[in-house]
């Protein structure tokens, strides 16, 4: 069975230069699954952080269920993510580093559990990102041309 996207961060790819990647579960209350699996969930002000030998996911946001009472949950709250003890402990090490973050990258499930990609990431500066962009255009532009030429030998 295939992974099912819930929730994309491409904002992260585009900010920061990814560094290493994990996958970990986490901790969610009923309502929130029944969200997910509608296919109802946001990543872009998401960040993870480490407390004590915790990871936490903060700024997640999980609509409120449609269908669900008063006891529907808080879009906003915190997340605990699952790890084992050392992971944490090297993700955590790396986080602390000056300039360094976790930042989830996608949401999904696999096997019928919630899972988020996790990565360790560094800050880009501007002129990283304007170098991206320019990059990017310089294959769009070699494809066109690629194209162009294959269309016209006919």
């Amino acid at each position: 069975m295939a992974d099912r996207d819930i929730a994309v961060n491409r904002r992260a790819r585009h900010e920061f230069h990814i560094e290493e990647t994990v996958e970990a579960g986490l901790v969610l209350t009923g309502t929130e699954v029944k969200a997910l699996r509608a296919g109802r969930a946001s990543l872009a002000e998401a960040f993870a952080r480490v407390e004590g030998n915790e990871i936490w996911l903060l700024h997640m946001h999980i609509p409120p269920y449609e269908a669900g009472s008063r006891f529907n949950h808080d879009p906003l709250r915190r997340r605990k993510v699952l790890l084992h003890r050392r992971e944490i402990g090297r993700l955590g090490g790396k986080a602390q580093q000056k300039g360094y973050t976790l930042v989830p990258l996608r949401l999904y499930f696999k096997r019928g559990v919630a899972k988020v990609e996790l990565a360790v990431a560094r800050g880009k500066r501007a002129y990283d990102k304007r170098e991206a962009i320019a990059r990017r255009e310089a294959e769009r532009q070699m494809q066109r041309a690629v194209r162009r030429r294959g269309a016209g030998a006919r």
